[in-house]
């Protein structure tokens, strides 16, 4: 897919979704925003919100008014996934933006959001736009327990922060498929691969494996990545995305006692990449650092 694609999901049990290549980064098949036709319109993630008008023209190219959108659901409030939120609802102004408790505050004064953002993607930042606040009033909080009714979809809560303490994924129990966020790792289907996301501050490896383990109870028929698309449930995928996490974090680890630098670590890795065939080349390098910092600051907050 390139940006711009808006594609069927037929994976599984899905019915009435859609998933749009939103050319995140500048780089396509890279980040995914899924839309429900379904009895109460809804979008889940939402991108950085650079190019949240691909979504809005989404949405017309599905004959779904904007005043019918009833929910914008980010699976968590990273701005790759949350960045877009206030630009929709400012188009779609009968939606609610439902996002985990810990989140909620972020969509009404993202502040905060854009500082860590920036120390965490570095040179990145250039593909960002500044987050468009929402309304304290169009929020709502969810936790783990509660369910988002679409009418002919019902969306369980599933709290999973190893990757972000505001992370959930969402069981769609009427086709039996799961947005997982970015607990199960990024899917890449060119190689029909999974890699690791270890992004800082708050990457943390045991609840990260934990939140596997939330999904693999489900037994979905389907996984719906963000990054990047539908992919049918196989068991064996998580048990390869636990072996990546592990080896991920004990080969930086390694690289981190042996070089006892940061920066070393990440240009050590960045170079190390063959991402840039699938990706591009500045997109490869910079996701490497990124994940590096992340479990450099895990290591550290470890150490005390």
């Amino acid at each position: 897919m390139t940006r711009g694609d808006l594609r069927e999901v037929t994976t599984g049990n899905c019915s009435d979704l859609y998933y749009l290549d939103t050319g995140m980064y500048d780089t396509d098949g890279y980040g995914a925003v899924y839309v429900y036709d379904a009895a109460r319109p809804a979008i889940v993630d939402t991108g950085i919100g650079t190019h949240h008008d691909l979504i809005l023209d989404a949405l017309d190219e599905l004959s779904i008014a904007r005043e019918d959108v009833a929910v914008i659901l980010p699976t968590h409030v990273h701005l790759d996934h949350a960045g877009g939120a206030g630009f929709l609802a400012a188009a779609c102004p009968n939606a609610e933006v439902m996002v985990h408790e810990i989140g909620a505050p972020h969509l009404v004064d993202p502040s905060r959001l854009v500082e860590g953002t920036k120390a965490a993607v570095g040179d990145q930042w250039e593909f960002y736009v500044d987050p468009k606040p929402v309304s304290e009033d169009r929020v709502v909080e969810l936790v783990a327990g509660d369910t988002v009714d679409l009418g002919d979809h019902r969306l369980d809560v599933y709290h999973a922060p190893g990757h972000a303490p505001h992370q959930c994924v969402y069981h769609d129990r009427d086709d039996d498929s799961v947005f997982v966020a970015d607990a199960a790792g990024i899917w890449v289907p060119d190689r029909e691969t999974v890699r690791q996301t270890s992004p800082p501050p708050n990457f943390d490896l045991d609840q990260c494996l934990a939140d596997l383990d939330t999904i693999r109870d489900l037994h979905p028929k389907a996984l719906l990545y963000p990054h990047f698309g539908p992919v049918a449930y196989d068991s064996d995928l998580l048990d390869e995305y636990a072996a990546t996490l592990r080896e991920w974090v004990e080969s930086v680890e390694a690289e981190y006692e042996e070089l006892g630098d940061q920066s070393a670590v990440e240009e050590h890795f960045a170079d190390a990449t063959d991402m840039g065939e699938v990706w591009n080349e500045r997109k490869a390098r910079e996701e490497e650092k990124l994940n590096v910092r992340g479990v450099v600051t895990a290591l550290e907050r470890r150490e005390g």
